[in-house]
């Protein structure tokens, strides 16, 4: 038997017998999330740590008239000792409620839906990946984090609702650091390791690192032409997610997006964004007991469906379509362009190379306006060829400028960049996105 569905076996024992021990008019979801994950730390190069975690969880939800309570119970592995653990995590949650009051914006999936999803994509051996990452970075100062293993999920509801999703994965995070102290950071990950594709991934960060070497490049104040790099759009893409697309906060009128929903601004007719659910790494059902499927954002610069988890939809009267609890995309997928990766600089021109921003806020959230800094490998383009790396600057701009109206070309290319989060467990968020050249980036200092 699988590990996998193993594991499905043993959630279906769990909720079966939860199902048993229920007392009218009771009513539970039981929510289920494992990992087994091989972990490697690297530094100069070097493997310095290793090590395997195996972890598996649940989350019960038990409801009655109204009120509800949550308690998060670890499993060890033994059926004796997790029904145990189930059980008096149930007696738990029955004395609790009562002391709670009843909750307004409840709003309970009655339906008894069944989803199944287990991507078995054959993940490499850790030893090989090890061999490829040193062997690549043979006299080079690296630091960097390998994660992989198959994430499961699952969910289940006295109404008879019930899912179930693995996928495999694997993640390297990475910096290459020059001797002066400037690095150059990248990714590579996915579902299926290449040694071409990672070994394409490492060159180009290996040439990015010897144009550190020259001299620092300080612009004044002002705005300037700029190609943004997939892993430099994603964090822009970041900030338009929080909130975003959220239907408490269109409603409640705090989006970022506001006026894109509002019908006031519109994106470039080159931007088209989904929720694209299928074949990602996030589960077709949230935690929340709602079936998800994919959904179409932005079409075509156009505002176009919202993230309602089940709050929303009893607050404001929408229909649930199974967004998280805080209502963010978790599997981003944009549009692809007509720029080939191969004349990303030729078509810059004269301008910025942007491969990373950090630390984005919002100067204006209404107006979609956000300040950051560039980060890592910034580069000084002049007639298509690098001149030399850019000192870290601040940008100030606004969304619907730089994804609307000064928005040139997407790339052909997109990247796909897997969370790198371990807070607890591996995350599950994607985002597959293209590079963006955009003819005006405002620099402020």
């Amino acid at each position: 038997m699988t590990t996998s569905k193993a594991q499905a076996e043993s959630f279906k024992a769990l909720v079966n017998g939860l199902r048993d021990s229920l007392r009218e008019p009771e009513q539970f979801t039981l929510s289920y999330a494992a990992e087994s994950s091989a972990f490697v730390r690297f530094n100069h190069a070097k493997v310095r740590q290793a090590g395997q975690v195996q972890q598996a969880s649940i989350g019960l939800k038990l409801i009655n008239d109204g009120r509800h309570a949550d308690l998060d119970i670890t499993l060890s592995g033994d059926p004796l000792v997790d029904r145990q653990r189930l059980a008096e995590g149930l007696q738990q949650l029955r004395e609790t409620l009562p002391l709670l009051p009843q909750d307004p914006y409840l709003l309970l999936n009655y339906n008894g839906w069944q989803s199944k999803n287990v991507q078995e994509h054959p993940l490499p051996d850790t030893e090989q990946v090890v061999a490829e990452i040193t062997r690549a970075a043979e006299g080079l100062d690296l630091v960097g984090f390998y994660a992989a293993g198959p994430i499961s999920r699952g969910f289940a509801s006295s109404a008879g609702a019930f899912g179930w999703h693995q996928a495999n994965s694997f993640n390297f995070d990475f910096s290459l650091f020059h001797e002066n102290g400037q690095a150059v950071k990248a990714s590579y990950a996915g579902h299926d390791w290449s040694s071409e594709g990672f070994a394409k991934r490492f060159q180009q960060a290996r040439e990015q690192l010897e144009f550190l070497g020259r001299p620092l490049r300080t612009l004044a104040p002002g705005q300037y032409r700029a190609y943004l790099a997939p892993a430099a759009l994603e964090e822009i893409m970041g900030m338009l997610c929080w909130g975003g697309f959220s239907a408490q906060s269109i409603a409640s009128k705090s989006s970022p997006l506001q006026k894109l929903y509002g019908g006031d601004q519109t994106f470039s007719p080159l931007v088209s964004l989904d929720e694209h659910v299928s074949g990602s790494l996030s589960p077709a059902f949230s935690d929340e007991g709602y079936p998800r499927s994919d959904l179409g954002l932005i079409v075509e610069g156009k505002a176009g469906a919202q993230l309602v988890g089940s709050r929303s939809a009893a607050e404001y009267g929408l229909t649930a379509n199974g967004a998280s609890g805080g209502e963010s995309p978790s599997a981003l997928n944009m549009q692809s362009g007509g720029l080939p990766e191969a004349d990303i600089l030729k078509q810059l021109g004269t301008g910025l190379y942007i491969s990373n921003l950090w630390y984005l806020n919002f100067s204006d959230q209404p107006a979609a306006r956000l300040t950051g800094m560039t980060r890592f490998a910034t580069f000084w383009v002049e007639n298509g060829e690098i001149q030399a790396p850019v000192s870290t600057m601040r940008f100030d701009d606004s969304a619907f400028s730089l994804l609307g109206s000064q928005l040139e070309a997407l790339t052909q290319e997109r990247e796909l960049l897997l969370s790198a989060s371990t807070y607890s467990q591996r995350a599950t968020a994607s985002a597959l996105l293209p590079g963006a050249l955009v003819s005006r980036l405002t620099l402020t200092l």
